[in-house]
């Protein structure tokens, strides 16, 4: 009897690692819907495109899937299974239901809590302990189906986005691996979700970065870990002598005093850059860099601020 086929739509460090399990366990793939690699993105993750092309496997990178075509060529493909790894599109369901042992995703958070888009950064902005990867069946309502399995992550109270990145990579390896023989054979584990614990975020859009400094300085500390490096980074707008710079802040910590003549968003002290939140508090501001808002990161010089000064907010 012929070893399952199994149709792999991946992307990121997570989609690169789950595709390189696949192939050490000798899994059929019949072929790799992915992303082609954007140069305007940081790449901090291994590129799926070149993988499946390193290993001789069908890739194919659509911007969608209205055309007929794409349903034509998977059911060319004869997929028995179909598994979302990290894929950033929306897989319709008539295309889902072409794999006769089902469409399973990872979804990275612990279910049912942040479905929908960027997870893990939502949840380090809330100021969770902890996310997570979860394997659920794939239906119309996005991370909304049976889960497979499913790991916990601890978030520490510091920790940035990057710090947890390869446990959540780890985890999916984990999850999969153990689930896979199960998923090829057509009997592996469901549980319903309970839809009431549910919770959902949206697309992040680079406007989301920019720092409200009515916000305590533990809302601001947790927006800029979140959005730090590999992430576009949490931001501010400074005019000065009517020019306009962007602030990209990449490291901050909560300061330890209130000040109750400080005002959101003003500038207590340039060394170490200081700045005043809500709730009388401030922030330190320990790594940052100054960028043109009309080009993003490039580099600037630094305006000329003092202690005074106020930067825009929201």
């Amino acid at each position: 009897m012929p070893s399952p086929r199994v149709l792999f739509f991946g992307y990121s460090e997570v989609g690169y690692a789950t595709l390189e399990l696949l192939l050490a366990r000798g899994v059929t793939i019949a072929g790799v819907f992915t992303h082609q690699d954007d140069g305007h993105e940081t790449q901090w993750f291994r590129s799926v495109p070149k993988l499946a092309a390193h290993h001789h496997l069908p890739v194919f990178t659509p911007d969608s899937f209205k055309e007929l075509i794409w349903e034509e060529r998977i059911r060319a493909l004869q997929p028995d299974l179909i598994l979302s790894m990290y894929y950033r599109n929306m897989i319709p369901t008539r295309l889902l239901n072409l794999a006769p042992l089902g469409a399973f995703n990872m979804h990275g958070s612990y279910l049912p809590r942040y479905r929908g888009r960027a997870p893990l950064n939502w949840a380090i902005i809330n100021g969770e302990n902890h996310t997570g990867v979860s394997l659920h069946v794939m239906v119309k309502e996005a991370d909304a189906g049976d889960l497979v399995d499913q790991e916990k992550i601890p978030i520490g109270p510091e920790e940035t986005a990057a710090a947890i990145l390869p446990r959540l990579r780890e985890a999916a390896v984990r999850v999969l691996g153990r689930q896979l023989d199960g998923l090829l054979a057509g009997h592996a584990p469901r549980t319903p979700q309970n839809h009431a614990l549910a919770t959902y975020f949206g697309k992040r859009t680079p406007e989301d970065g920019r720092i409200d400094w009515t916000k305590s300085a533990r809302e601001i500390f947790n927006l800029v870990r979140a959005l730090s490096r590999p992430f576009p980074g949490a931001f501010a707008d400074v005019i000065s002598n009517g020019k306009t710079s962007r602030l990209l802040v990449w490291q901050a910590h909560p300061g330890a005093f209130t000040s109750t003549t400080t005002s959101p968003g003003q500038i207590v002290s340039l060394q170490p850059l200081t700045i005043g939140c809500g709730n009388r508090e401030i922030i330190e501001v320990n790594e940052f860099e100054w960028v043109t808002n009309e080009v993003p990161h490039k580099n600037v010089a630094a305006p000329t601020l003092q202690a005074g000064d106020n930067l825009r907010g929201k």
